[in-house]
């Protein structure tokens, strides 16, 4: 019998039979629920509606009812209800439609509307009869207040298990789940634990996760990640993101934390969005029990990583260190303003990129400037006391740093190891079922075949890289590399002031012993730069470099041009100026290592030239009395190139000579000498 609330305006148009479980696990284990739902096509039939016009959406089974956002199903259901294509909608109960008011209230709106009657297996309800419409409201509100409860009870089961450190969650890489003791255990292959222990390793050295990160790349060597939707560990280059993931994760210190993450749903440009997850302070995690399981590192060590990490985020703060980076400014993240006390950042201006401190107010780009100063001086100045502070037992530190060097050269080695031992025992896991298979199978067999072929081609790349990783890093140290490293060990201002050596390795050095440094401006009685060097142990150092302007920072200092008068008066060759220069560790004015390039530059801006082998120099004075370029320079105590910018600029014109392969002339009268001594007494201040 039909009832009286479906009427033949119903019937002329379809029916929807709308299908919904919130998860694929209920799809697959609560068969019966599907089934009933499948089911009402025969009470569609039976209550009047033709076979052809009954459609059936099913696409929003595993899908959760809280939203309509993600449920295309839903949303199709909404459009065929708003432009009258269907007369009832078919569903076993109200939660099956929506879970949510906001949904479930914006439906009815429109089945009123509409006049579109709900079915489910007990009765039909007409959104336009009141009764009706406030017993669905009633339904729809009950369904979200149960969706709520259940919710809770489930929420509550599983933070109890948590907070007894039972409850499952996916282990990372270096752990797997023991199922016995409700506890995690470490990773029983070796390569996987080791690879784990190196990320550490490498942290405690370089300090930064871009540093471990470059270090894993440039040595060729991988890192285990679990795929969270296999479930499944899988060896995958090391990214930025992986390091970091391994250092902030508690479990690796031994520790069982859950509900260290929160991730909040809100409105994106008007539309329902989960955001990005945000991690939790310790004392908001649900679930914390210290020494659970092994660890890989202590508990005083994890947080003094994430000490260090918090540092490294000069992001968030412009009062604080930052991790060495690769920059030319040797007190990067160490210097303090005198002056103000804030945290002075390294600045690097101007097309050569010369390296700068500047106190500015936090987070100010562009504008006024508390007071700078160049980094060249004070980084030597710097640096000469860290080494002659530095004074290590020779012997000990010599051994020490060559097994060390060794040591570290083994665990790369040992890593690629493992890991051909793992690609060989594929090759052959592949060859055995490549000859098991039946050879006249051969849909299967070339499969098979391709598969261990591709494992014999990556584990003969695979060998080839190792090959190159151990000539490029000598594994095996002869004994003049270790008498080399000995030798190097116990000379540190060789190893400082080497090529080989990065500016952020020097950086780190520096830090070790050194916590800050500040600098304070000095004008009387003339311009220099106080630095007060504040080390570890609590002793405080303090010198005074001058100061130059931006003008003069990168002028030859004055210890390296001594000995480049001193060796250029003896006659000796621009290659033997450079050795001495490097032998006594004297630096550019650009804080780099003497080059005969370099030292050219240097002779000619301080009028320090040789004899031309092709041309003769002409007199400094004529038999007429007129007087040459080297003449009027040798007069005034300028060098040669500025008696031509005279020249240029009109000060100072030729009586005679000019043109290729003739030399200029003058005749000086006093006007002239009057406004030459002038500008030689002004290049000289």
């Amino acid at each position: 019998m039909i009832p009286e609330k479906i009427l033949p305006t119903h019937t002329e148009r379809g029916a929807t039979v709308y299908l919904r479980q919130s998860t694929l696990k209920q799809v697959l284990q609560h068969r019966e629920s599907t089934a009933r739902q499948y089911g009402l096509q025969a009470r569609a039939a039976q209550l009047g509606w033709p076979a052809d016009r009954i459609e059936v959406i099913d696409e929003d089974l595993g899908q959760s009812g809280s939203s309509a956002e993600w449920r295309e199903g839903f949303q199709r259901l909404a459009e065929n209800v708003a432009h009258g294509r269907i007369g009832a909608i078919f569903a076993l109960e109200v939660s099956r439609l929506a879970r949510s008011s906001a949904d479930w209230h914006r439906l009815l709106e429109l089945c009123g509307l509409a006049d579109v009657v709900i079915v489910d297996e007990q009765a039909v309800y007409n959104p336009r009869d009141y009764n009706d419409r406030l017993l669905l409201g009633l339904k729809g509100t009950m369904s979200e207040a149960e969706q709520y409860w259940m919710r809770l009870r489930l929420e509550g089961g599983r933070l109890s298990k948590a907070r007894r450190g039972e409850l499952y969650f996916c282990p990372p890489g270096g752990y797997v789940w023991d199922s016995t003791t409700l506890r995690f255990r470490l990773d029983p292959d070796e390569q996987v634990q080791r690879a784990i222990r190196l990320v550490f390793e490498r942290f405690r050295l370089d300090g930064s996760a871009y540093s471990v990160t470059r270090y894993f790349a440039g040595q060729g060597l991988k890192l285990p990640a679990r795929d969270l939707p296999a479930r499944e560990l899988r060896w995958v280059a090391a990214r930025h993101t992986l390091v970091l993931s391994i250092l902030h994760n508690p479990i690796y210190a031994g520790a069982y934390a859950f509900g260290r993450h929160e991730e909040r749903t809100g409105l994106v440009n008007g539309k329902i969005r989960r955001r990005q997850k945000r991690r939790l302070e310790q004392e908001a995690w649900k679930s914390f029990l210290k020494d659970r399981h092994p660890a890989y590192i202590c508990w005083e060590e994890y947080v003094a990583n994430q000490q260090k990490l918090k540092e490294n985020r000069t992001s968030l703060s412009m009062d604080r260190r930052g991790a060495a980076r690769e920059g030319g400014a040797l007190l990067q993240g160490l210097a303090l303003c005198g002056k103000c006390g804030r945290r002075m950042s390294s600045r690097y201006p101007g097309a050569k990129r010369h390296g700068q401190y500047q106190c500015r107010p936090n987070h100010v780009t562009f504008g006024a400037v508390c007071w700078a100063v160049s980094a060249q001086a004070i980084d030597r100045a710097v640096a000469e006391i860290f080494l002659a502070a530095v004074r290590p037992p020779e012997i000990e530190l010599a051994l020490a740093v060559a097994h060390e060097t060794e040591r570290q050269a083994q665990e790369v080695d040992g890593q690629w190891k493992l890991r051909l031992e793992r690609l060989r025992y594929e090759a052959k896991l592949t060859e055995r079922r490549y000859k098991a298979i039946d050879p006249d199978n051969r849909v299967v067999a070339r499969t098979l075949e391709r598969e261990w072929n591709d494992k014999l081609k990556e584990m003969e790349d695979a060998e080839r890289e190792h090959q190159e990783m151990r000539r490029r890093e000598k594994v095996d140290l002869s004994d003049e590399d270790r008498a080399r490293i000995v030798a190097l060990a116990k000379d540190l201002p060789t190893v400082w002031n080497a090529s080989t050596t990065t500016q952020a390795e020097r950086k780190n050095l520096l830090r070790m012993l050194v916590k800050e440094v500040t600098l304070s401006p000095v004008d009387v009685p003339e311009k220099r730069t106080r630095i007060q060097v504040l080390w570890q142990t609590g002793a405080v150092s303090e010198l005074t470099v001058p100061r130059k302007d931006k003008y003069t920072a990168t002028s030859t200092p004055a210890d390296s041009l001594l000995v480049i008068r001193r060796e250029f008066a003896a006659g000796k060759e621009d290659v033997d100026i450079v050795a001495c220069l490097n032998r006594e560790g004297l630096m550019t004015g650009y804080g780099r290592r003497w080059d005969v390039p370099a030292l050219r530059r240097a002779r000619y801006a301080y009028g320090l030239y040789r004899p031309s082998h092709r041309a003769r120099k002409a007199p400094d004075v004529r038999a007429d009395g007129l007087i040459s370029i080297h003449g009027v320079a040798k007069r005034f105590g300028v060098s040669p190139s500025a008696v031509k910018t005279w020249v240029q600029s009109g000060i100072l014109k030729p009586t005679d000579g000019g043109g290729t392969g003739h030399p200029l002339w003058f005749q000086l009268d006093g006007p002239t000498v009057q406004k030459l001594e002038e500008d030689a007494r002004r290049r000289k201040r």
